[in-house]
């Protein structure tokens, strides 16, 4: 029964904020997005951890062309669930910021949602 309070009872990460002191789920927009299906939302989200942590591996092996892709593929997913530090991390790239710079930044901050992620479905 743990997966009906998930929106709001939310995991505790260092506060439960990132640096900027907001979420890394936006549960408002996902709760939109799931029709407030709370076993839904679990499996979405734990998609979307898999299919950002492939998508890193992409970008690692990637071209500057094909990474733009790439991440507008990864934005996309990120904005539909509610990631927006992911979302605007992966905008840096489709932008043209392909550098190890931008990549650290992205791949820190799908480390930062799937570890929320990892604490919400415990």
């Amino acid at each position: 029964m743990a997966a009906l309070s998930i929106a709001f009872e939310a995991p505790d990460n260092h506060g439960g904020n990132t640096a900027t002191g907001k979420k890394p789920i936006d549960f408002a927009l996902l709760a939109t997005q799931t029709k407030g299906d709370k076993d839904l939302e679990i499996a979405v989200l734990q998609l979307f951890s898999r299919h950002a942590r492939s998508i890193l591996q992409e970008l690692a092996f990637a071209d500057k062309p094909s990474a733009r892709t790439i991440a507008g593929r990864l934005k996309g997913s990120a904005d539909a669930v509610g990631a927006f530090n992911v979302s605007a991390a992966a905008e840096a790239l489709e932008n043209g910021q392909h550098d190890g710079a931008s990549l650290a930044k992205l791949a820190a901050s799908v480390l930062e949602a799937e570890n929320f992620i990892l604490k919400l479905c415990r």
